[in-house]
């Protein structure tokens, strides 16, 4: 007997192996009904008996043994792309879906190599059901992976917006505490308390903006007229009383006005140059310069130092990298390694770009902005 007609005939026998097996599945599987542990599977098995009694080419072959079969142009889910959907909904963890098929695979392959007796099974069907499997579990696990990041994400989103309240209470009882004049210990702990907020705010902030980017809502930008000039001029003043033993300059050419989120862009400066200071030679000087021209501004925060390689300036904007003498180290002024997609994410959210170079001479993070009106 051919291996699709046999899924189909002894379809309530796979059936109930499955169910048996999902209910070992604990704790998720432990309160779950008959109809919910067998959750599609029917129809799972249902696309592999009809796979197996398609024709199909040497490179479809191919293809689908990596899990890499074209998806059916206006399809909906496939069947096992639900199942890994209310299987990560349910409880289950990824390692629990992928035992689900291999058992399934197991139980299949015994239960029919037993009908067939005397007879051998045909080859063939081996493996395309094998390719088919494997096509099923590819989707399995890419549509549970993406559920689980969104969840997760959303719950990020959600604690990072619970956190906030209480932190702006810490600052202001901080900033009250150090209006008292009640010594100089009062004094010292209420400016560590002001100082550690807004490390503890900025965190906040980035972790925000890395999961609204994630989630698919980019980053929020309100745009209004403003002048570039001025806007650097107030952050670079903030960064040097931070960081008094750092020079940083800054130098602007031609028109710097046009329509952008003042805020959001100083955000992207002070990331940039941040970077420039944590990773520049520290007897450089750091030098932010701003060209505005007919349709667009640009600036550029340029520093001296080692050389980034290519490597690294190829992933020097991906989310949650540091420096690579940073990757395992912890301090009180570690970051999440968000910075500079952050910048990014601000750049193209303005329509703009950003791009990193860096050899002998200097490291340039150029920034370009289409000027609006």
């Amino acid at each position: 007997m051919r291996l699709a007609s046999f899924i189909l005939r002894d379809m309530e026998t796979i059936l109930g192996q499955w169910e048996a097996f999902a209910l070992t599945l604990l704790p998720a599987a432990a309160n779950m009904k008959s109809l919910a542990l067998r959750d599609h599977a029917q129809q799972i098995l249902e696309a592999v008996a009809k796979d197996l009694s398609t024709s199909q080419t040497r490179e479809a072959q191919r293809e689908k043994s990596m899990g890499r079969a074209p998806p059916l142009i206006g399809a909906p889910e496939t069947a096992a792309q639900m199942h890994a959907l209310l299987r990560a909904r349910g409880g289950f963890d990824i390692n629990q879906l992928a035992a689900e098929y291999r058992a399934l695979r197991a139980s299949v392959l015994r239960l029919w190599m037993d009908v067939c007796q005397p007879e051998a099974p045909h080859p063939d069907d081996i493996i395309r059901f094998n390719e088919a499997i494997d096509q099923a579990l590819a989707e399995s696990v890419s549509f549970f992976s993406a559920q689980v990041d969104q969840a997760r994400n959303l719950f990020l989103g959600m604690l990072g917006h619970d956190m906030r309240s209480p932190l702006q209470t810490i600052q202001m009882t901080a900033v009250y505490l150090a209006a008292l004049n009640a010594g100089d210990k009062v004094s010292g702990a209420a400016s560590r308390l002001i100082h550690s907020g807004a490390r503890m705010q900025a965190l906040l902030d980035d972790m925000l903006d890395f999961n609204r980017t994630k989630l698919g809502l980019g980053i929020n930008i309100s745009p209004t007229g403003v002048d570039l000039a001025n806007l650097f001029a107030d952050e670079l003043n903030l960064l040097r009383a931070a960081h008094p033993d750092r020079q940083v300059d800054m130098e602007v050419v031609g028109d710097p006005q046009g329509v952008w989120d003042g805020r959001r862009l100083q955000q992207l400066l002070g990331n940039l140059v941040l970077n420039a200071i944590k990773y520049g030679a520290p007897d450089a000087p750091i030098n932010v310069v701003v060209t505005g021209e007919e349709t667009e501004v640009r600036f550029e925060v340029k520093n001296s130092g080692t050389v980034i390689d290519q490597l690294t300036l190829d992933r020097i904007f991906d989310p949650l990298k540091r420096g690579p003498d940073q990757e395992n180290k912890y301090d009180a002024d570690s970051n999440l390694g968000l910075g500079l997609y952050i910048a990014r994410e601000v750049a193209k959210a303005h329509g703009g770009d950003i791009e990193a170079r860096s050899d002998d001479a200097e490291t340039v993070f150029a920034v370009r902005l289409p000027r609006r009106k």
